[in-house]
């Protein structure tokens, strides 16, 4: 499990040299200071979603908080609402390589 067992810090830098230095729902780059920057999961933990990299996205405090347990496409759906500039893409890339790795590793629930 790649990262599994890094500290918070190193995993927050490994989601942003994979997916860039802003946040992954609302784009607000994080600049000069990562003091606004968080993990956020996918697939909540609370949902069955697994505590690996594949898993994790930087996201802004904000909408780390926002978003709470809501499912990966409802709140694409509603950053788009609200306005935001959130890649559908990418989201979609991440969740077919979280996908993978849940099928190569197995032992985790599959949300939809």
């Amino acid at each position: 499990m790649p990262g599994a067992h890094l500290p918070r810090p190193q995993r927050l830098a490994l989601a942003i040299a994979r997916d860039g230095a802003r946040c992954f729902w609302c784009a607000h780059p994080f600049e000069h200071s990562l003091a606004n920057a968080s993990i956020d999961h996918l697939v909540p933990k609370l949902k069955g979603g697994p505590a690996w990299t594949e898993n994790e996205v930087a996201a802004c405090r904000t909408c780390n908080a926002k978003r709470g347990h809501l499912s990966p496409g409802l709140w694409l759906a509603e950053c788009i609402q609200r306005g935001r500039a959130p890649s559908r893409e990418l989201l979609v890339q991440r969740l077919l390589l979280l996908h993978a790795a849940i099928n190569e590793r197995g032992g985790q629930r599959r949300v939809e």
